[in-house]
C-alpha cells in the first residue's frame, strides 16, 4: 500500500484543539464499546460507597444505559465538575497516584462518555433537601430534581454524534453480553454489594449481598461450587484468598477464570502464568481451569495506571507475586487427596451412559472363575510381553495354552510390596506401592474413615475396581490411579536427583537394543547428561542401533524400547535444559503412562486394596496427570434412589 501524499498539503500551524474534540479522543481510549461505559459507571457506585447498584440496558447498550446507586451523591456545585476532564476526588498529588485505593481515578470517564453520547446526571447527598440534575456537559447548570440519596447516571444514544464509530458495533445481543460479562465480573469482587441487570425491560440477573462462596456460586454455577478448593494465604504484605475449581471441572474455554488485584479484575500475564503453572502438574491439554482470585497488597507496589480501560497492571515486584500466587495455588491443589476433599464429580447418571462406546478394547479376561468363592487369578494380562524375536519390544500379549497370559499376578504384586533388602534398607522398587498382605478391618475403622477410599469388593472388566466405604460406593478407574501415583513418585525422585541426592536406577541384565534413525542417535550423543539426570543410560552403538543399559527404578517393569523413544523425542523437541526445567512434567506424564497398570490385567483383592491405600498417601490423587478423575463416590443414598428403595 503507497503511503498517502502530504507534500501537496497546505502547512498548518500547531494550536489547541477545542475541548469538545479532545473529549471525543479520550472517548476513542475509555469509551470502546457500551460494556466500557458500564464498567466505568460501576466503578464509580463502588468508589462512592454504594451497597446497592441497579444496571438498566436497551438495545444491548446502545440506546440506554442507565445506573443507579445509593452511594454518598454528589453536591450540586461539584456536579458540572464532575463531568469536566481531568476533574477528580480521588487523588490530588503524585503520592495519591502513586498509592490509587479506589477504581476510578483518571477523572476523564465521564467526560468522554458525555462528548459520545447523551449523559443526565441525577444525584443526591443525605443532607440535602432534593436530588439536583444536570444534563449534557460541565458547561450546564444543575436543576432541582427528584431522587433518593446516590446517583443515576443516565446515558442515551451512545455514537449518536460519532456514526463512524457506531457502526463498528455488533449486533444488540453481541454487546448486551460484553456489558452482562462487565457487570457479573464486577459483583463476583463484591459480593457485600446487592446488583441487578435489566435488559429491553426484563430482569436478567439479581444478585442479594451474600458470601463470596454464594455469589461465586451464582456466577459461575454449581458446577464449579460442587468441584472447588479455598484459598487463604498471607505472606508478607500479599494475601490471596477466593476458589480456585478442581483439575476435573476444568473446561475447554478459559471464560471461567477471574483475578482481581485490590478489588479491581484483571489481565495479567504474570499472574495468569503463575495459575496455570500450578495446574501444569494436574491439568495437561487444551483444558483451562476455573478460578476466582482476590490478590490484596499495598497500593505502593502495584501500578494500575499503565492502561487505558485499567486492565492490566504491573507489579513492583513481579517475581515475588508470582511465586507467592503460584505456591499459595499450588498448595491448594496438592490437597486434592482421597483424605483431604470430601470426594470429585459425581458419575453420569445411568441414563446419560448406556449408549456410550465402551472406552476399553481388545481382549478381554474371563470373569466366569470370578464367581466361585474361594478365586485366586492365576494369570495376569500384561501389555509387556516378550517378541518372538527374543527382544524386549512389545509384541503383544503372550497367551498360554489354557487361554491365560503368561505372567503371574506375582510380578505385578511385587511393586505393591514393602520389602526389604537383606541389609535392612527398603528397596527403591518399593517406591512404587504398598504391602500386599491381608486386610483386616474393624467396624470401627471403618467407622472413623480410617480408610476414605474402603475395601475393594471386586474389579469391573478388568477396568474398575469397587471398592466399598462409609458412604457408599467407590469407583476407581485404576490405570489413571496408578499414572498418579507413579507420576508423584517419579517427580519426588527427579527432585531428589536434582537436589543432588542419587536416583535409583536399574541396570539391565542385557542391555535393549533397537534401531534409531540418525536424528535419534545424535539425540542420544548430545543430551547424555540430561538423559543420566532423568535416570537412563542410552549409548550408541553404531550409526544406526541404541542400547538401554539402565532405567529409572519406577520404571523396569515397562518396556524400555517405548521409554527411551520417548524420552529422547522429548529431549530433541525442547532441549535438554527445558525437559528438566519447564518440561518435565509432560515428560514424567508420559512415561507414568506408560508404565502405570492397564486395562484388562486382572488384579487380586490384595492388589486393589494396596492401590486404594497408596491413593490415600499420595497428593493430587483425585486426579491423574492429564485431569481425569481417578475415582467416583456413588452414596448409598443415591443407590436407595436407584431401586425406589423408602418410596
Amino acid at each position: 500500500m503507497n503511503a498517502p501524499d502530504t507534500s501537496a498539503r497546505t502547512p498548518r500551524p500547531i494550536q489547541a484543539l477545542p475541548d469538545q474534540l479532545i473529549s471525543q479522543i479520550a472517548a476513542g481510549e475509555v469509551v470502546e464499546r457500551p460494556s466500557a461505559v458500564v464498567k466505568e459507571l460501576l466503578e464509580n457506585s463502588l468508589d462512592a460507597g454504594a451497597t446497592q447498584i441497579s444496571v438498566r440496558l436497551e438495545e444491548g447498550g446502545v440506546k440506554r444505559i442507565c445506573i443507579t446507586d445509593n452511594g454518598r451523591g454528589i453536591p450540586p456545585e461539584q456536579m458540572p465538575l464532575a463531568l469536566a476532564r481531568h476533574a477528580t476526588s480521588k487523588i490530588t498529588s503524585l503520592h495519591d497516584l502513586e498509592n490509587v485505593g479506589t477504581l476510578g481515578f483518571r477523572g476523564e470517564a465521564l467526560a468522554s462518555i458525555a462528548s459520545v453520547a447523551v449523559l443526565t446526571l441525577t444525584s443526591r447527598t443525605a443532607d440535602a433537601a432534593h436530588a439536583w440534575e444536570i444534563v449534557g456537559s460541565h458547561n450546564a447548570a444543575p436543576a432541582p430534581s427528584s431522587g433518593a440519596v446516590g446517583t443515576t447516571i443516565d446515558v442515551q444514544d451512545l455514537y449518536f454524534n460519532t456514526p463512524a464509530r457506531r457502526k463498528f458495533l455488533k449486533s444488540e445481543q453481541t454487546e448486551f453480553g460484553h456489558c452482562a460479562e462487565v457487570v457479573r465480573r464486577i459483583a463476583l469482587a463484591r459480593p457485600d454489594v446487592s446488583f441487578s441487570l435489566t435488559h429491553n425491560g426484563r430482569t436478567i440477573d439479581h444478585w442479594n449481598v451474600s458470601e463470596m462462596a454464594k455469589r461465586s456460586a451464582h456466577i459461575l454455577g454449581e458446577g464449579f461450587a460442587e468441584a472447588r478448593l479455598p484459598i487463604d494465604e498471607t505472606a508478607g504484605p500479599l494475601r490471596l484468598h477466593g476458589y480456585t475449581g478442581l483439575p476435573t471441572a476444568s473446561k475447554a474455554r478459559a471464560d471461567g477464570q477471574f483475578f482481581y488485584v485490590n478489588g479491581r479484575f484483571v489481565r495479567d500475564k504474570v499472574l495468569v502464568h503463575a495459575v496455570k503453572a500450578a495446574y501444569q502438574d494436574v491439568l495437561h491439554g487444551d483444558r483451562f481451569p476455573s478460578y476466582v482470585l482476590a490478590l490484596e497488597l499495598d497500593p505502593a507496589l502495584v501500578d494500575v495506571n499503565v492502561h487505558p480501560s485499567k486492565i492490566e497492571v504491573r507489579f513492583r515486584d513481579s517475581r515475588a507475586v508470582h511465586q507467592f500466587v503460584f505456591h499459595a495455588v499450588q498448595r491448594a491443589l496438592s490437597q486434592t487427596s482421597a483424605t483431604a476433599h470430601g470426594s470429585v464429580p459425581s458419575p453420569l447418571p445411568a441414563a446419560d451412559s448406556l449408549n456410550a462406546t465402551p472406552a476399553w478394547r481388545g481382549e478381554q479376561a474371563s470373569f466366569g472363575s470370578l464367581l466361585a468363592p474361594d478365586y485366586t487369578p492365576t494369570f495376569s494380562p500384561s501389555p509387556f510381553g516378550s517378541r518372538a524375536d527374543g527382544g524386549a519390544g512389545y509384541g503383544g500379549p503372550r497367551f498360554g495354552a489354557d487361554g491365560g497370559v503368561a505372567q503371574s499376578t506375582e510380578k505385578y504384586g511385587a511393586m505393591f510390596r514393602d520389602g526389604e533388602r537383606a541389609g535392612g534398607e527398603r528397596a527403591a522398587a518399593d517406591m512404587a506401592l504398598p504391602q500386599t498382605s491381608s486386610f483386616s478391618v474393624s467396624a470401627a475403622a471403618m467407622a472413623q474413615e480410617e480408610f476414605p477410599l474402603g475395601f475393594a469388593l471386586a474389579q469391573l472388566h478388568g477396568i474398575y475396581i469397587l471398592a466399598q466405604n462409609v458412604k457408599g460406593l467407590v469407583l476407581v478407574d485404576m490405570h489413571a490411579a496408578h499414572e498418579r501415583i507413579l507420576y508423584e513418585q517419579l517427580k519426588n525422585a527427579l527432585d531428589s536427583r536434582v537436589a543432588g541426592e542419587d536416583m535409583q536406577v536399574q541396570p539391565l541384565l542385557i542391555p535393549v537394543t533397537f534401531y534409531a534413525d540418525a536424528v535419534e542417535v545424535g539425540t542420544a550423543e548430545e543430551h547424555q547428561e540430561t538423559l543420566q539426570a532423568l535416570g537412563f543410560d542410552i549409548a550408541v552403538l553404531s550409526p544406526t542401533t541404541l542400547a538401554v543399559r539402565s532405567v529409572p527404578v519406577l520404571l523396569k517393569n515397562a518396556d524400555a524400547q517405548t521409554l527411551a523413544r520417548d524420552v529422547l523425542r522429548d529431549v530433541r523437541e525442547f532441549g535438554g535444559s527445558r525437559v528438566l526445567i519447564e518440561r518435565q512434567n509432560e515428560l514424567l506424564g508420559t512415561l507414568a503412562c506408560h508404565t502405570a497398570v492397564r486395562a484388562n490385567r486382572i488384579l487380586s483383592l490384595q492388589e486393589m486394596n494396596a492401590l486404594l491405600r497408596q491413593m490415600e498417601i499420595t497428593e493430587r490423587a483425585d486426579q491423574c496427570n492429564h485431569g481425569r478423575p481417578t475415582w467416583v463416590q456413588v452414596e448409598i443414598n443415591a443407590l436407595d434412589k436407584l431401586f425406589l428403595r423408602g418410596q
